[in-house]
């Protein structure tokens, strides 16, 4: 399997959606059951393999370097109170995989966001996380995308099937069937008009990228909102070497929205054995009420 050995996470964001909560506390850390969002994404990039990761912020974000910091007040006092499973816990935490932080200075897109980790990533290929997306087999998504990527040696994007009404939410790809799951990419359109969707196969939130990709950002013209959007990047970058598309199997969360948290929340604390039955009983009773 090729060596992808950084991953950047791009969480310097407003998290307007969920103001007035996100005015001090970044979106990124709002819980996902007893676990910030981002932490999902830290763990799924060292499963992997990932020795590097690299978070993309901006001003009012630095809860999450705190957060993956050492905390040696707090071991110990777990350690006095014979909580030990919990401070080896916290410890896990400061250990899961070398972090860095870039700061993205101004709010110009997805793929200015991008383009703020450059320096840090170098000329290598890295895994690409957007951490409202949680895949429910994360993991086993990603190790099946690198290997496409070791095969083909181009990007490789993640994208499922979502319905006609859906995919103005979307960068859609067109595409030719190559393999199981795997389609060779043909073209990349950012959130096309109802009817104007060359497929239903919609780029969610998990991206292999070559180096390559940032000089493609570079001469990427902002798009809408005046933003530089990564799926036009991409478009320019497959004009000039190959591109894939990993159709995924399993569930995708999106925690993006207020909505989508709250399901997201529920379907992950249902699937907890430690707290899914109590959960399930009161949702129950409160459906019966």
């Amino acid at each position: 399997m090729a060596t992808v050995r950084k991953a950047v996470i791009t969480a310097a964001g407003w998290g307007t959606r969920f103001l007035p909560v996100t005015k001090s506390q970044p979106k990124e850390m709002l819980p996902l059951l007893n676990k910030p969002l981002i932490q999902y994404s830290v763990e799924e990039a060292a499963a992997c393999g990932v020795d590097l990761v690299v978070i993309v912020t901006s001003q009012g974000k630095k809860p999450m370097e705190d957060y993956f910091d050492r905390s040696p007040e707090l071991e110990q006092m777990l350690e006095r109170q014979g909580k030990t499973q919990q401070a080896e816990e916290i410890r896990r935490l400061s250990s899961l995989v070398d972090i860095c932080y870039v700061r993205q200075k101004e709010q110009l897109g997805l793929g200015h966001a991008v383009l703020t980790a450059k320096n840090a990533v170098g000329n290598e290929p890295f895994i690409l996380f957007l951490p409202d997306d949680i895949f429910e087999h994360g993991e086993l998504v990603l190790k099946q995308m690198l290997g496409i990527h070791e095969h083909h040696r181009g990007s490789v994007i993640s994208v499922r099937e979502v319905t006609e009404a859906e995919v103005g939410r979307y960068g859609v790809i067109e595409s030719r069937k190559v393999a199981d799951r795997v389609h060779e990419v043909l073209d990349l359109v950012e959130k096309p008009k109802a009817g104007e969707a060359p497929s239903r196969l919609a780029i969610m939130g998990r991206y292999v990228l070559t180096p390559e990709v940032f000089a493609a950002i570079e001469n990427t013209p902002p798009g809408r909102n005046g933003e530089i959007q990564i799926t036009d990047a991409l478009k320019r970058l497959n004009q000039k070497q190959p591109m894939h598309a990993y159709e995924f199997e399993g569930e995708l969360y999106d925690a993006g929205t207020l909505m989508g948290w709250l399901k997201t929340t529920v379907t992950l604390g249902l699937k907890d054995p430690s707290i899914g039955p109590e959960l399930g009983a009161f949702l129950r009773d409160q459906l019966r009420d």
